[in-house]
């Protein structure tokens, strides 16, 4: 009797033991999220009145990451477009939108639980367009692509072997020069950091 109950808990443990979202070299992993994007507002601009700022914007996310090693893996982040309206000191001046697709190389580290953390760094490259001040008179305004460094951080927590629930979080070097009816005004640094929570799935 007490061997067929130790039999019983074991089977019972075994069938109630956490999943874990394995990545092994050959495996990808697409990620769907919603992402918020806080840049930190740093400029340095030939304007009067005040520094150029950008608020915060949240828009959806995609990812897909390929194992080229066990727990080693190259992504790439996408989205759609996150659209910003700009400030120059307290006041509202016009607004922008961008993309900003990063590419990764990620360590993703034990995974014999549910959680599993991981960490990468990578390059980033940021699109500006639709840039316009207000006003119907407004001269035109342009902002610069932008090339940066992004570190990226964040933690799987696996509710099957083909799929996890992710919370991470992106540093990114984001500089512009920006230009006012064909005048360089200076540079403004966004650096923001990203939040993002997505549904990720093995396959």
């Amino acid at each position: 009797m007490k061997h067929i109950t130790a039999l019983t808990l074991t089977a019972l443990m075994a069938s109630t033991a956490a999943p874990a979202l394995a990545q092994e070299k050959g495996d990808f992993l697409l990620g769907l999220g919603l992402g918020w994007i806080e840049p930190d507002d740093g400029s340095n601009t030939a304007l009067p009145g005040g520094k150029i700022s950008a608020d915060g914007a949240l828009s959806p996310t995609i990812t897909l990451e390929y194992f080229v090693a066990d727990r080693v893996g190259i992504e790439l982040l996408a989205s759609w477009p996150f659209k910003h309206d700009l400030e120059l000191g307290s006041t509202q001046i016009g607004e922008t939108k961008h993309l900003p697709p990063t590419l990764s190389l990620q360590y993703h580290f034990t995974n014999a639980s549910k959680i599993t953390p991981f960490v990468g760094a990578g390059i980033n490259y940021t699109y500006f367009f639709d840039e316009e001040l207000d006003g119907p008179a407004a001269p035109s305004l342009d902002l610069d692509d932008s090339w940066g460094l992004a570190l990226h951080a964040g933690v799987d927590y696996a509710i099957s072997e083909k799929a996890a629930l992710r919370a991470d979080v992106r540093y990114i070097d984001i500089e512009t020069d920006v230009e006012v009816g064909g005048v360089d005004i200076g540079e403004v640094k966004i650096d923001p950091w990203v939040f993002n929570v997505a549904y990720v799935m093995k396959f």
